[in-house]
């Protein structure tokens, strides 16, 4: 039986709204070709970044971007960003394709389009290849209204006031791209960058490590990071640590982000499923040193990363967007909800036109992705109390693996609206689903559903609203009870009022 028992008085706290943040990192056409075209563009756009990109992200109530990288951000100098652009030097993008960096989009326009979108700005400082003094330099010519040689740098470049700095990684992947560097290693420089690095603004500024990432962490090196910070004569607090979790297929060659069979459904379900362990095995090696949870879990690179599409450059990640995809975005936002005393935010990867893009671009034409769809159905849990849920789920299996037939989650606005968020892992199978509303007075329900008519249905530049949330009419409230018919690789969103 496929039962839900919604607990209307049982709060389980806040949903961070952070967990729905974006990823834009130097990396094929996310941020050249796609939100940056250029102030003397034919493409609308605000002082060179799209009007449209810009108005789908304002949509989706985008809270935080994280720039530069990603990979990038362990070889991103930030002084090569800055001042006037035709001055700014040419270098090249060797962990993406050596393609060619011109720099014109830097500092001042990451900072702008954070203010444009609303969403606060995450930076991933350089530790592989920059030094503390370049990091300290960029914080305080960042966030310093006070007379200095880095503040007076910014006002020269046309920005007079500081912008606040919430958000600040100390390196990315330094287990891997970011320097292949040893866990006791970068240990050690996160406690000497942590040290000299400053805010000099208002706005509190969380520090954050450089975490471990994959399916097969087994927290060893987590361990050994945070013992190297805190079991020490001098500890030294970390406010955040990111971890990284690809649902990674990039090597099979017959699992194409649109081309694939039943089989393959199943085996990225359960991949993406597998966060859950991840979350689990990370907690418990943070708990050992923060049991108040006061240290933030940050998933600041996640999504499906399939084949590039045919034609398109190997190391520039492009990559379509299907149902498939808009299913593992709900039921993985639905574990980051399950898990919201430790995971306080998160970031798809990636923004535009990189792995599982929110947006896709070509010249003119822009498409909204379905992944997108699943962040503006789902933007009512931002900041909302999650209740608590019962879920007895019919099992799906393949083999001899079994998952979950599907996953839900549910939450409480200010309004007193209640949010119930549902996806069918199963991609050909309907699902009817028994809703049981306890301690709440429910007088209507309405909803939208988003699915298609294929497991690999998906929007093109010829037919950009193929897959799009419609009105939903499968919910029958009878007194307390709701009957929920979930289609097959459905994503639905029901408002209890």
């Amino acid at each position: 039986m496929n039962k839900i028992t919604l607990k209307g008085k049982t709060e389980l706290g806040k949903i961070n709204k952070h967990i729905y943040g974006h990823f834009a990192e130097h990396l094929g056409a996310c941020i050249y070709n796609g939100i940056w075209v250029g102030e003397d563009s034919d493409i609308p756009n605000i002082r060179g970044m799209r009007t449209d990109i810009i108005e789908a992200l304002k949509a989706i109530n985008a809270p935080n971007l994280r720039w530069p990288g990603g990979c990038f951000a362990d070889q991103y100098h930030w002084r090569d960003g800055i001042g006037p652009r035709d001055e700014r030097p040419l270098t090249l993008n060797s962990h993406w394709g050596d393609a060619p960096e011109t720099n014109a989009f830097g500092t001042h326009e990451f900072m702008d389009l954070c203010e444009l979108i609303g969403a606060d700005p995450y930076i991933g400082g350089n530790v592989g290849s920059g030094t503390v003094q370049e990091m300290r330099e960029w914080i305080e010519y960042i966030t310093a209204d006070h007379e200095s040689e880095m503040s007076n740098l910014r006002r020269a470049n046309g920005r007079e006031k500081a912008w606040p700095m919430p958000f600040w990684g100390i390196g990315n992947e330094n287990w891997g791209c970011g320097g292949h560097m040893s866990p006791e290693f970068y240990a050690d420089l996160y406690r000497q960058f942590h040290t000299h690095i400053k805010n000099y603004g208002d706005t509190p500024m969380m520090k954050i490590a450089s975490g471990y990432g994959g399916s097969d962490t087994d927290g060893e090196d987590l361990a050994v990071v945070m013992d190297r910070l805190y079991n020490t004569r001098f500890p030294v607090r970390t406010d955040g640590v990111s971890i990284h979790y690809y649902v990674y297929l990039r090597n099979d060659e017959t699992q194409r982000a649109a081309e694939f069979s039943t089989d393959q459904w199943f085996e990225t379900m359960k991949l993406a499923h597998h966060i859950d362990h991840v979350i689990e095995t990370n907690d418990a090696v943070i708990s050992e040193y923060d049991p108040e949870k006061k240290i933030w879990l940050i998933v600041d690179e996640w999504g499906n990363w399939f084949q590039v599409e045919e034609g398109h450059n190997p190391a520039y990640l492009y990559q379509q967007n299907t149902v498939r995809d808009a299913v593992v975005a709900a039921h993985t936002l639905h574990i980051f909800q399950d898990h919201n005393d430790r995971v306080q935010m998160a970031n798809i990867a990636q923004t535009v036109n990189v792995l599982q893009a929110m947006i896709l671009t070509e010249g003119e034409k822009m498409l909204l992705t379905p992944t997108y769809h699943v962040f503006d159905m789902f933007k009512g849990h931002q900041d909302a109390t999650r209740l608590a849920l019962d879920v007895e789920a019919d099992d799906y299996s393949n083999g001899e693996d079994t998952l979950p037939a599907f996953s839900a989650s549910a939450s409480q606005s200010a309004s007193g609206d209640v949010l119930l968020t549902l996806c069918n892992l199963k991609p050909d199978e309907a699902l009817t689903i028994t809703c049981d509303v306890q301690d709440l007075n429910v007088a209507t329900v309405e909803g939208m559903v988003l699915a298609g008519e294929a497991m690999n249905a998906h929007n093109t530049f010829d037919q950009p609203e193929k897959v799009v949330p419609t009105a939903f009419s499968g919910a029958t409230l009878d007194g307390q009870s709701l009957s929920i018919d979930l289609p097959a690789g459905g994503v639905v969103a029901l408002t209890l009022r």
